[in-house]
Order: structure tokens, then sequence, then C-alpha cells
């Protein structure tokens, strides 16, 4: 019998972890033997850490290191996928960066040996209801991370009406050519720790959808990059001080995501935040590391700012 995979989805900051999280405690629940599979921007994986705690004799999180060119993240995650098909899993969790086009998920899946060790149950798409789409390529990556989910997950919802959510990833979708009109019983909305079982059930069995739209080459250009600073020992005002500076200014590149723990008076902060959401928690335990993620990211200058 072969391996079910799930593809977790979604753009930079919408809320992907969170939802595994609740996600793969329902499988275990339900006898599922769950491997993680881990793909982040950056040389240290925030969320891998986020999500240690899950680990145990029904589940384990593994990792392919990011950071290098497309070929080669692609024969990586080939390779590791081979590996965790040998390693006794009922399902596999996949959850890429939030700049993927999930193209590269098919291509693999459906390739020699994977194709003969693995089939696709859902391809499931968490989107931040406050997103706002400023570019063609951010369209484009959005735009076909939604194409071929079998369900989509609305986070941050507030008081916005599921008609107006649907309508602006259904504007996005035909802003890319594509045919795809997501329907009402496709989406979902709510905070995820508020989902029954019954909605996990409809969701792990909603499989996915194969739409045709213009394709672009937005992950082979390779505009986007991370760069990760490690022990600056640097405090939450401060932090929140330069991010609001390197998200405004476009002399630092276009930032899009900036992720990381710090502590202080003695306990550890969970710190990520987009330029519309500044998001900092309490945490058991981290790391200090900050990780600013972007397109065409001017690195000397950026250091200039972090290292000031």
């Amino acid at each position: 019998m072969n391996i079910k995979i799930d593809l977790i989805t979604g753009f930079l900051g919408s809320g992907k972890t969170t939802f595994i999280r609740k996600y793969v405690e329902y499988l275990i629940k339900n006898g599922e033997r769950v491997g993680i599979l881990e793909n982040d921007y950056g040389a240290v994986n925030v969320d891998m850490m986020l999500l240690s705690d899950l680990r145990g004799p029904s589940c384990e999180i593994e990792m392919i290191a990011g950071g290098c060119s497309y070929d080669c993240h692609l024969r990586r995650f080939k390779t590791k996928l081979i590996s965790m098909a040998m390693s006794g899993y009922t399902r596999v969790i996949v959850e890429p960066s939030g700049i993927f086009d999930t193209d590269e998920f098919f291509d693999l899946i459906y390739d020699d040996p994977l194709e003969n060790w693995y089939e696709i149950g859902s391809v499931i798409t968490i989107v931040d209801s406050n997103i706002e789409i400023k570019d063609s390529d951010t369209e484009y990556l959005f735009s076909s991370q939604l194409a071929p989910a079998g369900a989509i997950i609305f986070t941050k919802v507030g008081n916005k009406r599921k008609e107006d959510l649907l309508a602006k990833v259904n504007k996005s979708l035909e802003a890319i050519g594509c045919t795809r009109r997501i329907q009402e019983n496709e989406a979902y909305l709510g905070h995820h720790a508020a989902f029954f079982d019954s909605v996990f059930q409809n969701i792990m069995n909603s499989g996915y959808h194969s739409y045709s739209f213009e394709k672009k080459t937005v992950m082979q250009e390779n505009n986007y990059s991370s760069i990760c600073f490690m022990n600056k020992m640097l405090k939450k005002d401060y932090l929140l001080e330069i991010s609001k500076k390197l998200f405004m200014d476009k002399a630092y590149g276009n930032v899009i995501r900036i992720k990381g723990f710090f502590m202080e008076a003695d306990s550890w902060y969970l710190m990520n935040l987009t330029k519309d959401s500044f998001d900092v928690s309490p945490i058991r335990a981290g790391q200090d590391v900050i990780i600013v993620i972007g397109e065409n990211l001017l690195e000397d200058k950026i250091k200039e700012v972090i290292e000031k």
C-alpha cells in the first residue's frame, strides 16, 4: 500500500505551521505514523523547531536544507523523499517555504521511483485573509498554490465574510489565466484550534485538482533569498523598530517576512513578522536567530541595520 503524502502550502506568513500542528495531532490520534518534511529558506529551520515537541513514536520531523540552486534543491527534495519512503510512515506531510511552485511537488511524486511508493493524499493551501498582492510574481506564486488545492484554509479572518474572501482568491486565479473558481464547500474559515474532527476528516480526504494556467519560471529565476543572523542578543523593542524600517524601505530590497527567536528577561519569544502583522509570543525554548526573507535582498545594507 502506497504512503499518502500531503502538501501543506501557502504564501509566507499564512499560518502553515499552526495548521500542521493541529492536523498532525489529529492524524496521530487516528493511528497514523507521520513524517513531516520541512523545507524553508535559511540555514536554521524555525518551523522545524516549533514542531519539535511532536516528535515521538508516531511522528518524526526531517528537513531539506535551503539556500542552494533550484536544481540542487530538487535533487535534495527527491533524495529525502526516497529516504522517508523507507522509514515506515503511513503519511508524509510536506511543508515547503511560502515561496514555492507546486509543480515541483507534482513533478517529483509522479517521477520514478517516487510514484511507486507515494500516493498524493491532499493538497491543502493556507491563505492569510489579509494578504495584499502587489506584483505579478507574488500573484503567480500565490495563485499557483491555490489552483491545485483540495482544501483552502483562510486564517486571520476577523470580521471578513467568506464570500468576499472567495472573490479575492478567485480574482487572483483569473489573473494568471486559470479557469478554476474555488467554491464555498472547498474553503474553511476560523482558528485552527476550533476545528472539529469532522472538519479534519474532510480536509485529509479533500484530494487535489489539475488546472492549467500560464506558467512562469519564478523559482528558477531565484530572486528570493534569506539572510540569517545568529547570537545578536537583540531585544523586542529594537527588533520591532528595525523590522518596520526593513519592511517600509525598498533600499533593503523587498522584505516579505522576518521570523526567529529572541530571549528577554530569561524567557524565549517567537517573532513572526510581515509588513501588516507583528506577532510576538512566548515559547518554551528557542535559539537566538533572526531570519529575513524576501526578494532581491541587499545583504550588506540589511546587515548594517541588524548589526548596528
